[in-house]
C-alpha cells in the first residue's frame, strides 16, 4: 500500500512515481488528466518522473493510478529512500542501469549501423554496384530494433489522441524507410550501379529512384544520442536525498544495563541513552544526560562556529561530537529526526518545482500537427488533381522525410556537449538542458555564508597584546596549550600560531576545562586560555585595552580568545570564519550579469552583517533554520524575482532545490551537488558569475540552433509540398542544416572565464 499523508479539510496526499514518459508534454498531458478529476490536484515533474497529488476522501489511490494507466503510462507509490549499508544503494544502481541498457545498447547498435549508411548515400566515390543493398541491410535494425521507443511512443500517443516529437521521428523514420523500400523493390533504385547524383535542381519526379535510408538511420541514431544523455542524467533524481540519508550515523553504541552495546541506527528507539566518543556522529535527535563537549553542527544548521552543549542540551542528528564523550538520550527517531525532515524539504522543493519544458517540444506541440496535416493535405491535393498516385505518395513524403527532425535532433545535444565539456574544464558542471532556460531570467543570487563566501573553517585573523607582552609570545604559548585541544576554535589558534611563530613547545602540564577553555604550564608559566569567565574564575579581569579589543572583535563577528599568564591577561586573540579572497571579485561579477545579491546564513546577525560589508553585498537574511531559507526563497519568488542560490552544506540542499537555479559548491556535501543544477568544482565563488554567463551562452547556442534546424525544414517544405523537392536537395539541406549546427555549437570552445 502506498504511504499517504493525510492533510487538512479531509484531503490526502501521495506521490506517484511516473513511467513512460519520453517528454515535458508528456507530463503536461498526465497532470491535466489527473486534474480533471474531481477532488483532485496534482503536480506532474517530468524531471523525477513522479507526481503530487492531494485528493479529497471520494478518491483513492487506485482511482488516480487507474486514470495514469488510462493516459497511456504507469504509476506506483516509488519505493521510500532510507539510509543504506551498501545494499540498498547498489540495488538501486543495479535498477537504473538495468533501465539505461537496453537504451545504451540501442543507441549502440544505431551508430554502429548508421555511419556506413550515411556515408555510403552522401559520398557518390564510394556507391560501389549494388551499395543500396548493403544501406537497406544496415538500416533495417536501426528502423526497427533501434528506432522502437520512438514507435511506441507514438503509437501510444496516438491511441490518446496526442501527437509529439515522438509521432514526428516515427512517422518520418517509417516514411523514409517504407518508401526508400517501395523505391527498391518497385521502383528503379534498386538497379545495379543506381547512383544518387548531385543534380541540384528543383523538378518533380516520380520517387522511383529516390531512397531515404540515410535519414532514417542518421535521425533514429541522433536522436537516441540524445534521449540516452538525458536518460543518464535524470538517473540522479533521487541522489540528493540518498545523499542527505547517507550523512547520518550508521550504527550506534547503547546503553543496556549498564554496558555498552553496539546496534544499527535504525534499530534506535525513543527513549534509548546512547554514547557518542569525540569525532563521532550523534545518531538521532537527542538530549545531552551525561558529559560536555562542543559540537559541529555547521553542515546543518550553517552556524560556523562549533556550540557547547552539556547536560539537558538537545542535540542533533548527524552533527559530530567534536570535543568529551557525551551519553545522549533519543528524543527523535527514523522519519522525525530534523535529518529526514530536511530530506523531505528536498524531495518536496524538486517535485514543486515546475518542469523545464524542452525547447524542442515546445516548438513539436504546434510543428508536429502542421506537418501532419501538411502531408495529408499534399496527398489529397494531388491524388485529386490527378497527378497519380505515385506522384501524390512522393510529395507527401517528401513532406515527413524534410520535416523529419536530423539538424533538430543536433541542436541540443551538441551544445549542451561542448558547452558541458567547456564548463568541466573551467570547473563548472551543468546538469542537463533544462536548467540552462532558468539562467537567462535570473535576477538575484542568494549566497550561503559558510563555505560558499566564507573559507567555513575557523581561523585566526588578529592578535592584539597587552602593554609589554610581545605578539609572538602570546601565540605561542597560547598556541602550546590549545594544540593539545581537539575543539576546532583551539586548532585555529595552533594552526595559526604555528604558521607565525614555528615549532611550538609541548606543555608540561593540561586540563580541558569544558565549555570554557584550557589551562596548562607552558616554558614555567601557568597559562589560562579561552573566554573571559575562566579568567574571571581566577579573579582577573581585562586592562580597559584588552577589553576594547574583545569588544571590537565581538562586533565585527569574531571570537574572541583571552590568553593569560603568571596572574594577568596577556592578549586577545581574534578567530572567525574568513572571507575567501576571491568573494568581493566574484560579488561584483555578479552584479555586472544584472544579479542582486543576497546573504543568507544559519549564523548570527553581526558576523552575516560583518562579512556582508566586506564583500559588498548590501542585504543580508542571518539566524535562519534550512526550512526558514527555503521560506526565504519562496519570498523572493512569490516577489516575482527569478531566484539563484549557491550553497554548499546540507542545510542549503533544499534551498538548492527550491531555487529556480541552483548553484552548488564543489567543495561541500554531496547533499547539496545532487541538488543543486550546477557544481562549481573549484570552491571558488567566482565561477559562479562564470557558470551563469556560460549557461547563457549555451542556451542561446541551442535556441539559434533551433531556430535553423526548423528554418531550412520549414524553407522547403512548401517545395516539397509542391512536388518539387529533388531528394538531392533534401539530403544536402539536412546535410548542411547539421554541419551548421555542429559548427555553431563548436564556438562554445572558445568560452573564457573572466580575468
Amino acid at each position: 500500500m502506498p504511504s499517504t499523508t493525510t492533510g487538512t479539510s479531509g484531503t490526502d496526499r501521495v506521490e506517484l512515481a511516473i513511467g513512460g514518459m519520453t517528454c515535458a508534454s508528456c507530463a503536461a498531458r498526465v497532470e491535466k488528466k489527473l486534474n480533471r478529476m474531481d477532488g483532485v490536484v496534482a503536480t506532474v515533474n517530468y524531471a523525477t518522473e513522479k507526481a503530487q497529488v492531494t485528493y479529497d476522501a471520494g478518491v483513492t489511490v487506485a482511482d488516480l493510478v487507474a486514470t495514469v494507466e488510462a493516459t497511456g503510462y504507469t504509476a506506483a507509490p516509488p519505493a521510500p529512500a532510507r539510509p543504506a549499508d551498501g545494499g540498498d544503494e547498489d540495488t538501486a544502481d543495479r535498477a537504473a542501469d538495468g533501465e539505461l541498457r537496453p537504451l545504451r545498447e540501442r543507441l549502440i547498435t544505431a551508430v554502429v549501423l548508421a555511419v556506413p549508411v550515411v556515408v555510403l548515400s552522401m559520398v557518390p566515390a564510394l556507391q560501389f554496384e549494388y551499395w543500396q543493398w548493403l544501406c537497406l541491410t544496415l538500416t533495417a535494425p536501426v528502423v526497427t530494433y533501434a528506432a522502437w521507443p520512438f514507435h511506441r511512443a507514438a503509437v501510444t500517443n496516438a491511441r490518446h489522441g496526442a501527437a509529439t516529437m515522438d509521432t514526428l521521428i516515427s512517422l518520418g523514420t517509417s516514411a523514409a524507410f517504407l518508401w526508400s523500400l517501395w523505391a527498391l523493390f518497385l521502383g528503379h533504385a534498386g538497379m545495379p550501379g543506381m547512383t544518387h547524383s548531385f543534380e541540384l535542381t528543383i523538378a518533380r519526379g516520380d520517387g522511383a529512384e529516390n531512397i531515404y535510408l540515410e535519414a532514417a538511420a542518421g535521425v533514429t541514431a541522433f536522436i537516441l544520442a540524445g534521449r540516452y544523455f538525458e536518460a543518464r542524467s535524470k538517473r540522479r533524481a533521487g541522489a540528493a536525498l540518498r545523499a542527505l540519508l547517507e550523512l547520518g550515523a550508521k550504527e550506534v553504541t547503547v546503553l543496556r544495563n549498564g554496558r555498552e552495546v553496539p546496534i544499527r541506527t535504525e534499530e534506535l528507539a525513543v527513549g534509548d541513552r546512547f554514547v557518542v566518543r569525540p569525532g563521532e556522529k550523534i545518531a538521532t535527535d537527542g538530549t545531552v544526560v551525561e558529559g560536555g563537549s562542543a559540537v559541529d553542527a555547521s553542515m546543518l544548521t550553517g552556524e560556523s562556529v562549533p556550540v557547547e552543549v552539556g547536560v539537558g542540551d538537545a542535540v542533533t542528528g548527524a552533527t559530530i561530537n567534536a570535543g568529551g564523550r557525551l551519553v545522549v538520550e533519543a528524543t527523535r527517531v527514523g522519519a522525525d529526526t530534523q535529518l529526514a525532515r530536511m530530506a523531505r524539504l528536498v524531495e518536496d522543493a524538486q517535485n514543486g518545482k515546475a518542469a523545464a519544458q524542452r525547447l524542442a517540444d515546445r516548438i513539436s506541440a504546434v510543428f508536429v500537427p502542421v506537418v501532419i496535416a501538411l502531408a495529408l493535405g499534399t496527398l489529397a491535393f494531388w491524388l485529386l488533381s490527378g497527378a497519380g498516385l505515385t506522384a501524390a505518395f512522393t510529395a507527401a513524403v517528401a513532406v515527413l522525410i524534410i520535416a523529419c527532425p536530423c539538424a533538430l535532433g543536433l541542436a541540443t545535444p551538441t551544445a549542451l556537449m561542448v558547452g558541458t565539456g567547456r564548463g568541466a574544464q573551467l570547473g563548472i558542471l551543468i546538469k542537463g538542458p533544462e536548467v540552462l532556460e532558468t539562467t537567462r531570467g535570473v535576477d538575484t543570487i542568494v549566497l550561503d555564508k559558510t563555505g560558499t563566501v566564507t573559507t567555513g573553517r575557523m581561523t585566526l585573523l588578529a592578535v592584539t597584546a597587552a602593554a609589554g607582552t610581545a605578539e609572538d609570545e602570546a601565540l605561542r604559548r597560547a598556541g602550546a596549550l590549545e594544540h593539545a585541544s581537539e575543539h576546532p576554535i583551539a586548532r585555529a589558534v595552533a594552526a595559526g600560531a604555528a604558521e607565525r611563530v614555528g615549532t611550538l613547545p609541548v606543555p608540561e602540564d593540561f586540563a580541558n576545562v569544558p565549555g570554557l577553555g584550557v589551562q596548562g604550564v607552558v616554558d614555567g608559566h601557568a597559562v589560562l586560555v579561552g573566554r573571559e569567565k575562566l579568567l574571571a574564575e581566577w579573579a582577573m579581569s581585562l586592562p580597559q585595552e584588552l577589553a576594547a579589543a574583545r569588544d571590537a572583535a565581538e562586533a565585527a563577528g569574531r571570537t574572541a580568545v583571552l590568553v593569560a599568564w603568571d596572574g594577568a591577561p596577556r592578549a586577545v586573540l581574534e578567530v572567525a570564519d574568513a572571507v575567501k579572497e576571491t568573494s568581493p571579485e566574484a560579488v561584483r561579477r555578479l552584479r555586472e550579469l544584472g544579479l542582486t545579491p543576497i546573504l543568507l546564513t544559519g549564523d548570527n546577525q553581526a558576523v552575516a552583517e560583518a562579512v556582508a560589508a566586506e564583500v559588498g553585498i548590501d542585504e543580508v537574511i542571518a539566524e535562519v533554520l534550512p526550512e526558514d531559507k527555503v521560506a526565504v526563497v519562496k519570498r523572493l519568488q512569490a516577489e516575482g524575482r527569478s531566484v539563484a542560490m549557491v550553497g554548499d552544506g546540507v542545510n542549503d540542499a533544499a534551498a538548492l532545490a527550491q531555487a529556480d537555479l541552483g548553484l552548488a559548491m564543489g567543495t561541500g556535501t554531496d547533499a547539496a551537488i545532487e541538488a543543486g543544477d550546477l557544481t562549481l568544482v573549484r570552491g571558488d565563488l567566482r565561477a559562479a558569475a562564470d557558470a551563469i554567463r556560460l549557461s547563457r551562452k549555451t542556451l542561446g547556442t541551442i535556441k539559434t540552433n533551433l531556430f535553423w534546424a526548423f528554418a531550412y525544414n520549414v524553407a522547403a517544405l512548401p517545395l516539397a509540398a509542391a512536388g518539387l523537392l529533388n531528394p538531392m536537395i533534401a539530403g544536402a539541406a539536412m546535410a548542411f542544416s547539421s554541419v551548421f549546427v555542429v559548427g555553431n555549437s563548436l564556438r562554445l570552445r572558445t568560452f573564457r572565464a573572466a580575468e
